[in-house]
């Protein structure tokens, strides 16, 4: 099977290692050495690593702990996230020079269409080299790209390469690759699906396109769908400019595990805080209140009340949350707490985009 014209051109731009590298930017002292943001204390969480983190087996997401254990030396910052989304908006700018097609992910990756772009360049290739190298100029930080068809190639290609580079998958690669590509690598699949798959013989795209829809569906449920269209290199997400927000939140983890519901509404409470803040400097109102608890064993729960009216202020939402703290009892000690909203008052309708053929 071959894919057929016309292919979009997407670029999926990553900032490497991007909060730990403005770190290195603004304080020249720590370039060069192993450094992680976030993850101090017992509890931390590491949010982002330096190369030279790296090279110890120091990742993002891992504990504070841990990370220490593989690199002694370690150098814990702490989260300066203002100065993250300054640099962020500075290098947005630069996308907005090539597209107003541009899905911003974080603060580090976005989406960039360039199937029309503002300087009238036919190479989607050349064009994440040029857009690399400005934001090296006037930045002063690296970052990798991905080239393909569709988002999820794109993303996976900008993987390739890091840090410092690109790949592109050009439209007559893009089935090889994916049949090639270890099951691990596609993105969206985590560990614990990759080893469902593993253990039933899946092991690389093409194991996948082996099998018909039916038995994906038994084996993956509602995902096996995704599951045969992506391996053909089917995949129809469009890049969205200001992508919709589908909830806001606000969570804690606690040094010490709290069982008392009293100390839990104490928490609560300050959580609430935080997440009226968001909503009064997002604009945004909610019909939907979620109760997030991890406990002890880290087993996860959620509660969740959806009322009639628009929400924001922690005068309005608190007296749920409080319903859900209470609505049964807590089978353990508890280890982290969150309140979300969803269901929000931003809905709009997506704009509609032309595809066009154009050679990579």
């Amino acid at each position: 099977m071959q894919l057929q014209p016309p292919f979009r051109k997407i670029i999926h731009v990553d900032m490497d290692a991007f909060y730990a590298s403005v770190e290195q930017l603004d304080n020249p002292s720590l370039r060069g050495k192993p450094i992680v943001v976030g993850g101090d204390g017992r509890r931390g969480v590491i949010a982002a690593a330096s190369y030279e983190a790296r090279v110890f087996g120091v990742r993002s997401a891992m504990s504070g702990t841990l990370a220490k254990k593989r690199c002694p030396q370690l150098i814990f910052l702490p989260a300066r996230f203002d100065r993250y989304k300054e640099i962020s908006q500075k290098i947005k700018a630069i996308f907005y020079k090539y597209t107003d097609l541009v899905e911003p992910l974080s603060l580090d990756e976005a989406y960039l269409d360039v199937t029309q772009n503002k300087k009238g360049n036919p190479s989607a290739s050349a064009i994440a080299k040029e857009i690399r190298q400005r934001i090296f100029d006037e930045v002063k930080l690296r970052a990798s790209a991905g080239i393909s068809i569709n988002k999820f190639v794109a993303k996976i290609a900008s993987d390739i390469n890091k840090p410092n580079g690109q790949k592109t998958i050009n439209p007559t690669e893009v089935i090889p690759f994916l049949e090639n590509l270890p099951i691990n690598k596609f993105y969206g699949v985590g560990k614990v699906t990759a080893a469902k798959m593993n253990k039933n013989g899946i092991f690389f795209g093409r194991d996948i396109k082996q099998r018909s829809k039916e038995e994906l569906t038994r084996l993956f449920g509602k995902s096996a769908e995704h599951y045969y269209h992506i391996v053909r290199g089917i995949h129809h997400s469009e890049v969205t400019p200001n992508r919709i927000r589908k909830s806001i939140a606000a969570e804690r983890t606690f040094l010490e595990n709290i069982s008392s519901e009293i100390f839990m509404l104490e928490r609560l409470n300050t959580i609430a805080d935080e997440l009226e803040r968001r909503m009064l400097r997002s604009k945004t109102k909610g019909k939907t209140i979620t109760l997030k608890i991890k406990y002890s064993d880290f087993t996860q729960q959620t509660r969740s009340k959806t009322v009639a009216n628009f929400m924001q202020t922690k005068t309005d939402f608190m007296p749920i949350v409080k319903e859900l703290l209470y609505q049964e009892i807590f089978k353990n000690s508890v280890r982290l707490l969150g309140i979300s909203f969803s269901n929000l008052d931003n809905e709009k309708k997506a704009p509609v985009w032309v595809q066009l053929k154009f050679d990579f």
